[in-house]
């Protein structure tokens, strides 16, 4: 690749990757990551084939050895192809308070779309969470360890679409381009979450704007340590806190908080439907400000324009 790098402008030498190629290999790292790590789990008769939502070992396994794998997938091309380490896909010395302050930001976020849709009478409490059951410690306990998986998972989406594949689209094309065609395909890959239907429709547009949101986020703090930490707290909190759908998947795990269900008679584009508050319009408010706040306040700039070029 030759071009630009986001978060550790340097002149290191590493391969071209076109764009297209890029997407495609981005794929070979899901794809790879997800058989690497479930195949085996599969013949071994630990998870069955195709089961969503299941035993909560069943998808705490998936969270960190399925995403862990597409993580090391990519780390390990880009130091054996690309001559580059986890500093220049932003995971950078800037360092990892970034990543608890992301975390908190995240949470403040997912709060305030859940309040949201609550005040506006979108929810009811349809049963109490780990801390009013019998039995906390057991309740608490895969809270707990999916909290870790989310991490895993919400950082590997974040190393892949903002840490890696951004940075080769912008070193083509230019940052916005980047910003745009990385939150696209990063909505793409959950198309599939759920069967066609306008929650789909408006959950995917939803996660374009927080894939711009996000990409925006990780550029103006020159890491992707925030960018996971936000990303990690969302799912984590989304599924875990209230047993709400995420992008389409539901757990059956009792919640942190409380266990919240729509409202009877409650709109889908209030609630999200089947899809959850991703797909809820006030997901769509909340988000789409974290996009134009910080283009309004100008705080977002091509940094391409200014870095140095990569060697090829």
């Amino acid at each position: 690749m030759a071009g630009i790098e986001l978060y550790a402008p340097r002149k290191p030498r590493h391969r071209r990757t076109w764009t297209i190629a890029a997407v495609v290999l981005g794929l070979v790292f899901m794809i790879g990551g997800q058989a690497g790590a479930l195949l085996p789990a599969v013949a071994a008769g630990f998870i069955s084939p195709g089961d969503q939502g299941g035993d909560w070992r069943e998808m705490a396994y998936e969270l960190g050895a399925a995403f862990g794998l597409t993580t090391i997938l990519i780390l390990l091309w880009a130091r054996l192809f690309e001559r580059r380490g986890p500093s220049a896909l932003g995971l950078n010395a800037r360092g990892p308070m970034r990543f608890v302050r992301g975390y908190l930001i995240g949470l403040t976020f997912l709060l305030t779309v859940v309040g949201g849709i609550w005040i506006a009478g979108g929810y009811v409490v349809e049963g109490a969470g780990a801390f009013g059951s019998a039995a906390v410690g057991a309740a608490l306990l895969p809270v707990g360890v999916l909290m870790l998986g989310f991490i895993i998972q919400g950082a590997s989406e974040e190393i892949l679409f903002r840490g890696w594949l951004m940075q080769l689209i912008a070193s083509r094309h230019g940052l916005w381009i980047a910003v745009v065609g990385n939150s696209a395909l990063f909505a793409l890959a959950h198309a599939g979450n759920m069967e066609p239907s306008n929650e789909l429709y408006v959950g995917l547009a939803n996660i374009v704007l927080f894939g711009l949101f996000i990409s925006l986020y990780a550029v103006r703090e020159g890491s992707l340590w925030g960018a996971c930490g936000w990303h990690a707290a969302w799912n984590w909190l989304l599924g875990l806190g209230f047993g709400l759908e995420v992008s389409g998947m539901a757990m059956d795990v009792t919640p942190l908080i409380t266990n919240l269900t729509a409202a009877p008679g409650a709109p889908w584009w209030l609630t999200g439907g089947a899809f959850g508050p991703e797909a809820s319009l006030v997901a769509t408010a909340v988000l789409l400000t974290g996009v134009v706040g910080p283009i309004v306040r100008g705080r977002t700039r091509d940094q391409g324009a200014e870095a140095a070029p990569v060697a090829a």
